[in-house]
């Protein structure tokens, strides 16, 4: 094995961490991917010899490329974030999980958190998710934004206090999720409209991403309220019978996807047996780019 091998080899170790720390900075799984990859080609050009913490320095490399794409992002976009926009989401079989991976999926960040996130400005991003989800010192981050020590922290702070202001605590356990979102599904599936509303909370919120050229009932858009969104729930309850059940960011969500082809992806937020916020990505392009696995009947 030559040099090339052993250093990516030692590059595959800390992938993960990478990956992970690129999709909480971008909410898009591709330009994650892009990222970790010019992460490696950094690592390649640079002697890695010299390099004491190479975890450490692929995070803070791979924060520095992440900081360079939403600026970019930040540059090009004339208007603000639409409050439609749902990020790329995670999907895994619910019928798989077992204790090890729910030990991993109760650490993994949910699509409201992300889409909190984006609100952020792209130094508050980078020094929130280094720093408090993933525990990189100040000094390090200051670096990378190029302020001091006491400014990256005020960025963390004002983006934590962003955050908490606006990701109420959700219920953790699977088993009661999963309750409520049969009972929606069931609701749906019956067109039972009251059943619907007590299954959502009063100030319930509904972000639905469609992309930019799908038009009629079905585009973009932002709804709040329950009886509005039981509305729009019922709406669509002919394609309830294709909805599946699966893990989304690590809580109970919902795919639909007659015949096998995806229509959407649904997130939740239960909070006391009632749904706060639903986040549907309909977006055909981004749904295409996702890699859905098999899911349960």
């Amino acid at each position: 094995m030559n040099g090339t091998d052993l250093l990516a080899d030692r590059f595959e170790e800390h992938r993960g961490q990478l990956r992970a720390v690129a999709y909480r900075m971008l909410g898009s799984l591709a330009e994650a991917e892009d990222a970790v990859q010019e992460a490696w080609l950094r690592l390649a050009r640079t002697d890695a010899d010299g390099i004491e913490n190479l975890g450490g320095w692929l995070t803070t490399v791979v924060g520095r490329i992440c900081l360079d794409i939403l600026r970019s992002r930040s540059a090009r976009r004339e208007e603000p974030m639409d409050e439609t926009y749902v990020p790329d989401p995670l999907v895994r079989p619910l019928s798989r999980v077992d204790p090890e991976s729910e030990v991993l999926e109760a650490d993994a960040v949910g699509v409201a958190l992300l889409v909190v996130l984006e609100t952020l400005e792209p130094a508050e991003r980078l020094a929130f998710v280094l720093h408090d989800m993933f525990a990189v010192p100040f000094d390090d981050i200051a670096a990378i934004v190029e302020r001091t020590a006491a400014a990256t922290r005020q960025l963390a702070s004002r983006a934590r206090r962003r955050v908490q202001g606006a990701t109420p605590a959700a219920d953790p356990d699977l088993g009661r999720q999963r309750q409520v979102v049969d009972a929606f599904l069931a609701a749906s599936r019956g067109g039972d409209f009251e059943a619907l509303l007590a299954l959502l909370h009063p100030d319930v919120e509904l972000r639905a991403d469609a992309g930019a050229l799908v038009r009629g009932a079905a585009a973009s858009k932002a709804v709040r309220g329950a009886r509005a969104v039981a509305e729009q729930a019922a709406t669509f309850s002919r394609l309830a019978g294709f909805a599946r059940l699966a893990l989304v960011n690590g809580s109970v969500g919902v795919v639909t996807a007659p015949e096998g082809q995806p229509l959407s992806v649904m997130a939740f937020t239960v909070v006391d047996g009632r749904i706060t916020a639903m986040y549907i990505l309909a977006d055909p392009d981004r749904l295409a780019g996702l890699a859905l696995p098999p899911l349960e009947p």
